[in-house]
């Protein structure tokens, strides 16, 4: 086409979208926004065939011949596609290559291996070796150990024997390393001794969180070939339309990525539809995201897909850790609600005359099988056609008005209920209709300020291409001793603002988009800023290649690897599940002793993780990689086994426990045996060979499921008592009922690091010291230690300890796997409340939506709080419950809520809706726990985001915390400063029924 046709300023930019159907292309020039057509050219829609060249090439010369614009007049070319994560999610092993993994720690690292929750399958076609080096750093930044370069290269010629071509390096808080930079150091190593191979470093891909960084890594390994000829593929596309200009991919969080870049990180690629839709409709729309945000419904053929677009301009992400086909990863992704309405929803009138619009569809044999195209399905395009809103088809359509009036009905009820689960207060937002099927949607929506459908609504996602920006993120941690911590801040911003420069955005258009900053749980002076600068696309710098796409011009000429068919014979059968309703623990009576043992099953674990962290409070740390690790020693074939306190000799020795730290160091360093070399420390300096048996410090959280390590069959063996010292989590060692009760026995203890550093401490005056002074040790020891607290007896136990919480935390992992099993995750929380009690032990307390948080650093402990809005279930929940109780009213309705937290929640405090009638319903000891609406699952202070749908559940504490004045001095909200508020108990406390006892064999 060379100079032919309108000659233009090179403003104009085209936008690719690539999907499983259609490829779509549009031509826009951004500086005609202002006008009618929004300054889109051009576009056009064709269906995606086998070779994406071909579908890209014929979409992109059909967009230059209707706008006869000349190809030097393109300013860039920007696709969007899901290639990538399809290659993934149909585990395609023709697209998939075996990966090595390389991880960088020598004390850690080695208990929660990798590929620990990838999906079978996926682990079979990609899993090629693991191998580790020394090296890893501290929380603080320091060199956990240094690189041994002989070790490094011991590790590649493994990997060569092996004839594996695809490395990742993972090192402990590499995403923080900014002096020893001990993975490049190491992909140094390794591209000398393997040349030519694809080497992926954790840090560029990801942050901390090192088993999500590490998975996201891997995934991203092993598509880097597929990856490099899908982008060679696109340039080749450019090349046969002769267009000279720059390629760049769109990414999850709305901003671009050069082609080379693209070609080595192509997993920052895998969402981007969804975001490049929600960014293309505010476009269309005229919406200035600047004065509100916006909710952006894509309603396609089969599903609609809704998010909310920011004031910022990009989509609200996603919780910190995310699912792609089935393996967790920390990187940015928008935050969406899917439902099954579409263009192809099948429309159904039952006998008793209710109407119900999918979730099935007819998909894409729309035109087959609709009626307007002839075909003998009632779909909800039918009804639009019917009802006026839209033209399509070769046929007419005749229905009956009053199933057109009740499918419209069942259609705007759908469409109002996702947008109130997506929204994050009442207030009304504007809703922006794009896709195919946007002309379902009826012309008013309850919780929507207005409705607007676009023009060019169906190509939105190439629209949303085309005018991306550029970014720049930085995610760090920082020390504030030496500096304020808004010098730390503008430092983090500083360096976001560099990097969307360096990506290529104008210097004057960058502006910081998103920015938070919060501090490291029990390390002093710590502070982690997450910053995100976008910035408008500099053409001038993009007008001749940059030198990365340079080299990557100049690979173009490796022989090109011809695609085989599709091969799914490497896929493996998943494991079954088992069904909750019906399991039953293994429970047995000891043939030498006579004792009965609850002996622990796998899925007792999964049960007792998800219970534990319930009992956590949003604090005790995350059980997730405690989970794992106890999961993989049954495997192999480790036993675990659990007694009631009765069984045991008045006077027995019990040992206790667990851990004590920054649950960002477990994040990084995973789950290791640190307690196991605390108890080890404690027993040689008491001079005890054994102990007989052993009780957790705290039910709540990962130290829930810290005896099961210590009492298992790898270690010492010894049986696990059903209780703890606080029936819950609390910040402090010593704030257990063994303090409140027999004060002045906390020492001698131990605690061990796990590399090497161990503590004794033999004396004390109180209890409040011992757990100062050792928490002082901790920081200087990594910060997270294992401990070994001083032994105690039976006898004790069973006057001062809260009984039968283990049995209490599988009863609540139990209920929530039930509700997934069952469908009835809107209920969860009432299951709960029977399991602990009943109405009268536990009550639900609020129910809404996190529209604050706040997050401040007092003492090396996270203090701050969470502001709920409240919502009042709707009705399609209540339907939902089929089988379970009726959703139970909620202690307060309305206004908001309140909940201050010191790593644990303190008390809950509610605001009516006249916005000054202020009530506690509430408090510590009591236990405040924080579900996650959708999920059923807990959520700890890490996990508090804005936005989240929860359902706030208070439990009433043992009487170990009530019975005497000294209990409620220890762990009541006078012990957390808040002496103005008086505990009120929520209810009578209820003894958790044993497991042991109801599932005993008979005599």
């Amino acid at each position: 086409m060379g100079s032919e046709g309108v000659k233009m300023s090179k403003t104009v930019r085209i936008g690719v979208d690539v999907g499983g159907t259609n490829t779509d292309a549009v031509a826009i020039d951004p500086t005609q926004q202002s006008e009618p057509g929004r300054g889109v050219l051009a576009h056009h829609k064709t269906p995606t065939t086998p070779d994406v060249t071909e579908g890209i090439e014929t979409a992109v010369r059909t967009v230059l011949e209707k706008s006869r614009l000349a190809t030097d007049a393109i300013a860039s070319v920007t696709v969007g596609t899901t290639h990538f994560i399809n290659a993934v999610v149909e585990q395609d092993a023709r697209r998939l290559r075996r990966v090595a993994i390389l991880r960088l720690s020598r004390s850690f690292l080695r208990e929660i291996p990798p590929f620990s929750e990838f999906p079978p399958a996926l682990t079979k076609i990609i899993k090629g070796y693991v191998g580790y080096c020394d090296g890893g750093l501290h929380i603080d930044g320091s060199e956990e150990a240094p690189i041994v370069e002989s070790q490094v290269v011991e590790r590649c010629r493994e990997i060569k024997e092996l004839g594996l071509t695809a490395v990742v390096i993972v090192g402990a808080f590499s995403p923080i390393d900014e002096v020893f930079q001990q993975e490049d150091r190491v992909r140094d190593i390794v591209l000398r001794e393997i040349p030519g191979a694809d080497v992926v470093v954790s840090h560029e891909v990801a942050n901390i969180g090192l088993l999500e960084r590490e998975n996201a890594s891997i995934l991203n390994a092993a598509i880097l070939q597929y990856a490099r000829r899908t982008v060679r593929g696109f340039r080749r596309a450019m090349k046969a339309l002769n267009l000279h200009c720059p390629l760049f991919l769109t990414q999850n969080d709305g901003t671009l990525l050069d082609a080379a870049a693209a070609a080595k990180i192509p997993i920052r690629t895998f969402n981007s539809g969804a975001t490049n839709s929600m960014r293309g409709a505010a476009y269309l729309a005229g919406h200035d995201t600047q004065d509100s945000s916006a909710i952006v419904a894509d309603i396609g053929g089969t599903t609609t897909d809704v998010g909310v677009l920011l004031p910022s301009g990009l989509p609200r992400q996603a919780s910190a850790y995310v699912t792609v086909a089935g393996v967790r990863v920390n990187y940015s992704m928008p935050h969406l609600h899917s439902i099954g309405l579409g263009g192809g929803s099948t429309v159904r009138q039952t006998e008793d005359g209710k109407v119900t619009v999918g979730p099935g569809s007819v998909g894409h044999y729309l035109t087959r099988d609709a009626l307007a195209f002839g075909g003998k399905v009632t779909t909800a395009s039918d009804i639009a056609v019917t009802a006026g809103r839209a033209k399509m088809g070769t046929s007419t359509v005749t229905l009956d008005s009053g199933l057109v009036a009740a499918a419209e009905e069942q259609i705007k009820k759908l469409l109002e209920g996702v947008v109130d689960l997506i929204k994050t207060s009442p207030e009304p937002l504007p809703v922006l209709l794009v896709g195919g099927g946007a002309v379902l949607s009826p012309s008013t929506l309850e919780g929507a300020s207005e409705l607007r459908r676009p023009a060019f609504a169906d190509v939105a996602n190439a629209v949303g291409a085309a005018i991306s920006n550029v970014g720049g993120t930085v995610d760090v941690i920082q020390s504030v001793a030496d500096q304020s911590i808004r010098e730390a801040v503008e430092r983090a911003k500083a360096m976001a603002i560099q990097r969307a420069i360096d990506a290529g955005a104008e210097r004057d258009s960058v502006r910081i988009a998103e920015e938070e900053s919060y501090p490291v749980t029990y390390v002093a002076n710590k502070l982690r800023t997450v910053v995100k600068a976008i910035g408008k696309l500099d053409t001038d710098l993009h007008s001749k290649p940059l030198k990365e796409e340079e080299d990557f011009e100049e690979d173009e000429g490796e022989e090109e690897e011809s695609e085989a068919t599709k091969d799914f014979s490497v896929i493996v059968a998943e494991e079954p599940h088992t069904d909750p309703v019906t399991y039953r623990p293994q429970v047995i009576r000891n043939k030498t002793t006579g004792i009965l043992e609850w002996h622990i099953s796998e899925t007792d674990i999964n049960y007792l993780a998800d219970g534990c962290y319930v009992l956590g409070c949003a604090g005790g740390g995350s059980p997730a990689a405690s989970r794992i690790q106890l999961r993989d020693m049954l495997r192999a074939g480790h036993t675990m086994r659990v007694i009631d306190t009765s069984s045991l000799d008045p006077q027995a020795v019990v040992y206790w426990g667990g851990h004590m730290g920054s649950p960002a160091t477990s994040n990084e360093r995973l789950q290791s045996i640190e307690t196991v070399y605390a108890f080890q420390a404690l027993m040689e300096y008491r001079r005890e060979l054994s102990f007989d048996a052993v009780i957790s410090l705290e039910i709540g959280g990962a130290n829930g499921l810290e005896p099961f390590l210590v009492g298992s069959s790898r270690f010492f063996d010894r049986p696990i008592l059903d209780g703890d010292f606080m029936g819950r989590a609390y910040p402090t060692y010593w704030q257990t009922t063994l303090a409140v009760h027999a004060p002045n026995e906390l020492v001698p203890c131990a605690i061990d690091s796990g590399d090497g550093k161990t503590i004794l401490m033999v004396r004390a005056p109180d209890d409040e010291i011992v757990d100062r002074a050792l928490r002082a040790s901790c920081s200087e020891m990594g910060s997270r230690v294992g401990m070994a607290s001083c032994p105690t007896t039976a006898e004790k136990v069973g006057k001062f300890a809260v009984l039968k919480t283990v049995s209490l935390a599988w009863r609540i992992g139990r209920c929530i796997a039930r509700a997934e099993a069952t469908n009835t995750l809107s209920t969860v929380a009432e299951s709960i409340v029977q399991e602990v009690g009943g109405p009268k032990s536990a009550k639900i307390l609020f129910r809404g939506k996190i529209v604050a948080v706040e997050r401040r650093l007092f003492k090396g402990h996270s203090h701050g709080s969470i502001t709920i809005a409240g919502l009042i279930p709707s009705e399609e929940e209540n339907s939902s419950a089929a089988g379970q109780e009726v959703v139970m009213s909620a202690v307060k309705t309305g206004g908001t809520l309140r909940i201050p937290f010191k790593n644990e929640n303190l008390f809950a405090e509610h605001l009516a809706e006249d916005g000054t009638t202020k009530s506690i319903i509430a408090s510590v000891p009591d236990l405040i726990c924080v579900l996650d609406t959708s999920s059923g699952r807990n959520l700890g202070v890490p996990e508090f985001k804005y936005g989240f749908r929860v359902t706030v559940l208070g439990i009433t504490c043992s009487p170990r915390w009530t019975e005497t004045p000294a209990g409620l001095k220890i762990g009541g909200p006078g012990a957390f400063g808040y002496n103005n508020i008086e505990y009120q108990p929520i209810g009578q406390y209820v003894e958790p029924k044993s497991v042991i006892e109801e599932f005993a064999p008979a005599v």
